[in-house]
């Protein structure tokens, strides 16, 4: 079992910057290949950044791709989502996941292949 905890949302001006922060617990954090996905009022989960288990490798969506960051620190068992740029539509519940289904530096982008979740944290944008 993974448990995962994110914090770092709230409520920032468009054009200002956030970091999501997400603390995992439980099995070998470094073996998880890891995402950041992202859930609007009336829309599907999203993948908006996703990272290899060693950080090798990472892929963005093409809407936040120049604006996030994903990074992760293996010693502190943690992920981390950079967020410059925001704008209104950035706002949603940010949740991170963990998956230990990717091979090598293979990255996840569908929800349905991560395995555990954190509860999320809202990111509010305003104009």
């Amino acid at each position: 079992q993974v448990q995962l905890v994110e914090s770092g949302g709230g409520l920032v001006q468009a054009g200002g910057s956030l970091r999501l922060s997400c603390a995992a617990s439980g099995r070998t954090f470094s073996r998880y290949a890891m995402g950041w996905f992202r859930q609007a009022p009336g829309k599907e989960r999203e993948s908006v950044a996703t990272i290899s288990w060693s950080g090798v490798r990472t892929v963005y969506s093409d809407s936040v791709k120049g604006r996030f960051t994903i990074s992760r620190d293996n010693v502190k068992n943690s992920v981390y989502l950079q967020m410059n740029s925001l704008k209104p539509e950035d706002k949603a519940v940010y949740f991170c996941a963990a998956t230990f289904r990717a091979v090598g530096v293979q990255v996840l982008i569908k929800p349905a292949e991560y395995d555990y979740w954190g509860q999320g944290a809202q990111v509010t944008v305003s104009s």
